[in-house]
This record gives structure tokens, sequence and C-alpha cells, in this order.
């Protein structure tokens, strides 16, 4: 399992090098982002809930990767992005890197960030950034539970990455990032029984349930 958790950070810290802008992968996630700077993805922004359009961007995510559920849950990884480096302080020495991210171009990328889903979960923030940055959380997660099909291992994979980023002065451990991490996961092992779930479903879910409590 450690040999494991070695390999996941090493693609954290190395995918830039690992997946150039030439890439296959590149070209999905420049796609995406194009994708939700479009006019038809604006259209439906005017008319449509935040999580129907985050089934929007999954749904055709999953059309531009032929429907391959593992190949549209990375590149959906990596479209959801809200930022494009990671400022990172190395532990002890204190040495700040802006580690450079998969990602569009520069005009496009704040684009893509502006016109993002922000506000899928009851509580979610009511400001111009919202839940933005949840979504990378959930379809990373679930690209981890749908290719190892062991939802402990990603449990455990999920939290090492926000130590990392804490470890690293990245960003403090999140509870709202682990809960995005954890419905990530279920929905990865639904797709593994269905692969005609949505992601909305696990939202929907989610959402209804702690309404309840809290009334």
């Amino acid at each position: 399992m450690i040999r494991i958790l070695r390999v996941f950070l090493l693609f954290i810290l190395f995918q830039a090098f690992i997946f150039p802008q030439h890439s296959k992968l590149f070209i999905k996630v420049d796609s995406i982002s194009k994708y939700i700077i479009s006019d038809r993805f604006q259209d439906l922004k005017n008319s449509h809930s935040d999580i129907e359009l985050i089934d929007s961007m999954y749904l055709f995510a999953l059309r531009l990767n032929q429907y391959d559920i593992r190949e549209t849950l990375l590149s959906l990884t990596f479209a959801t992005l809200p930022f494009n480096n990671v400022p990172i302080t190395t532990p002890f020495i204190g040495i700040k890197i802006n580690y450079p991210l998969l990602s569009p171009k520069q005009n496009i990328f704040s684009q893509k960030v502006k016109k993002m889903p922000k506000t899928f979960f009851f509580d979610s923030p009511q400001t111009e950034f919202g839940d933005k940055d949840k979504l990378a959380h959930y379809f990373g997660n679930a690209f981890l539970a749908y290719s190892l099909n062991f939802l402990e291992l990603t449990s455990i994979i999920g939290y090492f990455v926000e130590v990392f980023e804490e470890t690293f002065r990245v960003s403090k451990i999140d509870a709202r990032d682990i809960r995005a991490n954890h419905l990530g996961e279920i929905f990865g092992k639904q797709l593994l029984k269905d692969s005609k779930a949505l992601p909305s479903k696990l939202f929907i879910m989610y959402n209804l349930q702690n309404i309840r409590i809290r009334i």
C-alpha cells in the first residue's frame, strides 16, 4: 500500500511532465474547458441548476472519450481544477515553488474558472468562487475508486492528498474537501455497477439527506 501511495504522490508531482501540452489528455482537458466557456454551456447555465450543469459536463466528456469511463473521469479531474499551478512551500527549508499543472491556455483557463458550476452543495458558500474547487476532488476520487476498485484504498489516498497539501503548505486539511472525496468514491463505485449513473444523483441525495436532518 505504501508503494501505491508513493506512486500516486509522484503522479501528482510530475504530471506536468507525464502529460505534456501536446498529449491526448491535454487535448481532452482543453476540449472540456472550451465546452465550459461555450455559448451552448452558457445557454444551459441560464436555465439549469449547477448540479445539472455538472451532468452536462460529464456527458460531454463521456462522448469526447468515446464512452471510456476511466478516461472521462481522469480528463474531468484536470479540466475542473480551478488553478493552473500549485504554490508549494517545502518543509524545513521553506522554499516556495509555483508548480505548473496540466491546463489550457491562460485566456481559456480564466474563462473556464469563471463559468464553472459553484453551488451544488446545500451549504455551498454564496461567493464568486463557491465550491468550484470541490469538482476536481469529486472526479479525482471517482477516477481512483473506479480504477482501483477498492473503496478503502481510495479513502486513504484522498486523505493522503489532504495531508500532502498541508505538509507542503498548499492548503489546510479541509473537511469539505474530504466530503467531496467521499462522494466521488461512491460515484466511482456506482459506475462499476451502472455505467449510466450521473454525478447529480450523489449531490441530490446528499443535499436532501442533510436538509432533512437540519429541518
